[in-house]
């Protein structure tokens, strides 16, 4: 019997990394052994490559399934390298369809063909009807394991069923209700169906419930699980036959996938998606470099400007001063704006359509925010430059904050409308955008006021 080991008693990578180094793998298996299989995942999530495949090779068989299953596509497709090909080929088949073609997604094309080959039969059946479905779609996503009953059923013949699909079900929570052609007519809950009598029919405890087409996009569908508080949700095709289930941690895990997409383009990178400390050195720089160069681009558009007005600074050189700070409240704004409207989006507060309404929503608020922001610099500045300069900075703030947020505001919308990651058109352009037009404004009206 496995010990219960702790879990502030799991082997540390250090002491792991010391022992392979000293090649004593016996000591390694005796480490892992008693491990749960997430303090196996986390183990190895944060392990070399190579090391990583031989430290799972110790894995006891039971335990190895569960954790590979618990995996990152990305770590699954570094052991699919690392192992050899029976290894691989057990394991491989005893994942669900879904987890399957994730994996499969992430091989080259003679890896995974040769992988699906191997499967038998019957799964690979249900393997390559999943893989049939658009990338991204929840069809990719959901499990085709799934309870159906009729409404004519009684409550004893649903409960029989369910225990005779009880081991290769997805989930037992939530079963479909279907008619005779397997068109979803509603959903039962398994506390309703042991709460009731015997013979009492299913027609009569069925609810209605929310159901997604098949095509439709993952997050979509994980957004409509989460709001509507569902433990699966289930999926149907075009013409509203049950073909699969959702269910509520699958639906969380597609959010936190998208979450941490949106959080990496918004502050100018690609998402890693596999756990920082496994990702090697080169996969950080390519997620950066190009977003850099991209970026580093846009910020000529800055030197341009100062390059445009550089007469005007030389005649009155404090203004120099304050361009950072312009220039960082306009971009800060622009981002808090962005980040807001790109999660109410997420979330399905606001859609492209409202684009006026945000329009003026932010536009409002941002003269608020440059009315306050802007009687402080203006008091700052005028107690150590004077009176006019003093308004210059002032009016600055309150055009760029004003600027800033409208633009932050609607640029969500605008990507979402053209079919664009709304994270791109964020945090990183707006910035650029905001910072060349906050300057042109700032000596404009440093012009006028000053009378340069």
């Amino acid at each position: 019997m496995p010990s219960m080991r702790a879990t502030s008693d799991r082997p540390s990578v250090p002491a792991i990394k010391r022992l392979l180094r000293a090649d004593d793998l016996a000591a390694v298996s005796e480490q892992v052994e008693g491990l749960r299989p997430r303090q196996a995942i986390s183990l190895l999530e944060r392990l070399p490559q190579r090391e990583r495949a031989l430290v799972f090779r110790m894995l006891p068989k039971p335990l190895a399934i569960d954790v590979f299953d618990g995996l990152d596509n990305p770590l699954q497709a570094d052991l699919v390298h690392a192992l050899q090909g029976e290894e691989v080929a057990d394991v491989f088949a005893r994942l669900d369809p879904e987890d399957r073609v994730g994996l499969l997604d992430e091989l080259p094309a003679v890896v995974a063909s040769r992988l699906v080959r191997a499967l038998p039969e019957q799964e690979r059946t249900r393997t390559s009807a999943v893989l049939g479905y658009p990338p991204r779609s929840i069809g990719r996503r959901m499990s085709a394991q799934i309870i159906t009953v009729r409404p004519d059923h009684t409550a004893e013949e649903a409960l029989e069923r369910m225990r005779r699909n009880l081991d290769s079900a997805e989930t037992v929570y939530t079963l479909l209700v279907t008619d005779d052609e397997r068109r979803l007519v509603g959903a039962l809950r398994l506390r309703d169906l042991l709460a009731a009598d015997p013979a009492e029919r299913v027609a009569g405890m069925l609810h209605s419930t929310e159901a997604v087409e098949v095509g439709e996009s993952a997050e979509l569908a994980a957004r409509r699980c989460a709001d509507h508080r569902l433990l699966a949700l289930p999926i149907v095709d075009a013409e509203g036959r049950a073909v699969g289930i959702l269910s509520v941690d699958d639906a969380l895990a597609i959010l936190e996938e998208a979450e941490s997409e949106d959080a990496a383009r918004s502050g100018g990178s690609e998402p890693l998606r596999r756990p920082y400390l496994s990702t090697p050195v080169r996969r950080l720089v390519t997620s950066r470099v190009v977003w850099l160069f991209v970026l580093a681009i846009g910020a000529s558009l800055t030197v341009q400007v100062l390059e445009r007005f550089e007469d005007t600074i030389a005649q009155m050189v404090v203004l120099s001063v304050f361009i950072p700070l312009l220039i960082g409240t306009g971009g800060n704004t622009g981002n808090q704006a962005a980040t807001t409207v790109t999660r109410a989006l997420a979330l399905g507060d606001v859609t492209p359509r409202d684009i006026l309404a945000v329009l003026a929503r932010e536009a409002r608020t941002g003269v608020s925010l440059g009315i306050i922001i802007g009687a402080a610099g203006f008091g700052v500045a005028a107690l150590v430059y004077g009176v006019p300069i003093g308004l210059v900075v002032g009016l600055t703030l309150l055009c760029i904050c004003s600027l800033a947020a409208s633009i932050g505001g609607i640029m969500p919308l605008i990507a979402k409308r053209i079919r664009v990651d709304p994270a791109v058109f964020s945090n990183p352009f707006i910035t650029t955008f905001v910072d060349a037009a906050g300057l042109i404004v700032y000596f404009l009206i440093a012009r006028a006021v000053l009378g340069l």
